[in-house]
């Protein structure tokens, strides 16, 4: 494992460029692929602009931040990119078969003893490795929102998945200092969804049924049970359309205790869909 110092991010958005910021400040070399030289213009882009922030902060020097930002390469070209790395993360679109088409295309370019994670929060690893001829070397490596200052990173194993192939997401975790919980079963939602989504839902039918509003279960939450951001302050950041996504997937494996209450789908079929929208159950102001 010592050995990976190149590693290949398939996808540029907010995810993605999170987890080459990490990676690199790591000291690993990254190429971030994605579509079009536009997409990767902007995550180049969010890179500095993030970076430039933890030096406000006093978290990283001016020369540590610069040597991170020079360690971040862009491509629209995965089969070359791929073809060089010792690692490969894909955070492509919550999407099973864009997912499971990028994870092949990974496969097919990649050496046959680099191990191909996939930061998902909801699908089976054992279906997205099953596009791969390595489904041994799959693993879903789970990241949170924003990667640079959230310190967790969930590993799921799908049926196939290697002792081997978890010691390597292992590794690369622990390099990035993160703390890690792995999730031994191939289960929807795994271990972090399935619980903040329960959590959330069960949020949502307080304010539905006019219990409390939004406002006061999020700060109930808060200050309660310590918890750094309320249920719905955490479904608008993530995005209310995934919220929902994710929930009826694992109604159809758990049953109604995940049935989406009324007012999260009208939020989602009138396109508020939590900050990225600007509004979500709460007002979030104009989006730039």
């Amino acid at each position: 494992m010592s050995t990976i110092q190149r590693v290949v991010v398939v996808g540029g958005g907010i995810m993605g460029s999170g987890i080459a910021q990490v990676l690199a400040t790591a000291g690993l070399d990254v190429t971030v692929v994605d579509v079009s030289e536009d997409a990767l213009s902007r995550t180049t882009a969010r890179i500095a602009k993030s970076l430039k922030r933890f030096v406000a902060s006093g978290k990283l020097t001016q020369e540590d931040a610069d040597a991170a930002l020079a360690r971040v390469g862009t491509s629209t070209d995965l089969t070359a990119s791929a073809a060089t790395a010792d690692h490969a993360i894909e955070t492509v679109v919550e999407d099973l078969d864009v997912k499971r088409s990028v994870l092949a295309a990974l496969d097919a370019a990649c050496r046959p003893d680099v191990v191909l994670a996939s930061n998902t929060s909801q699908f089976s690893i054992s279906l997205l490795a099953s596009a791969t001829g390595r489904p041994d070397r799959v693993i879903g490596s789970h990241w949170f929102n924003p990667p640079p200052l959230m310190d967790l990173v969930e590993l799921v194993r799908g049926v196939q998945t290697s002792d081997a192939t978890l010691e390597t997401a292992l590794w690369v975790a622990g390099r990035c200092n993160r703390r890690t919980v792995v999730c031994q079963k191939d289960t929807p939602g795994f271990i972090t969804s399935r619980l903040i989504v329960a959590l959330g839902l069960e949020a949502m039918r307080i304010v539905e049924e006019g219990i409390a509003t939004a406002e006061d279960v999020d700060l109930a939450c808060v200050k309660a049970f310590n918890h750094a951001m309320g249920p719905l302050a955490t479904m608008d950041f993530s995005g209310l359309d995934t919220t929902l996504h994710v929930a009826d997937n694992m109604r159809e494996q758990y049953g109604e205790r995940f049935l989406a209450p009324q007012n999260l789908r009208v939020l989602v079929q009138g396109g508020h869909l939590g900050r990225k929208t600007g509004r979500g159950f709460a007002e979030h102001g104009a989006v730039s």
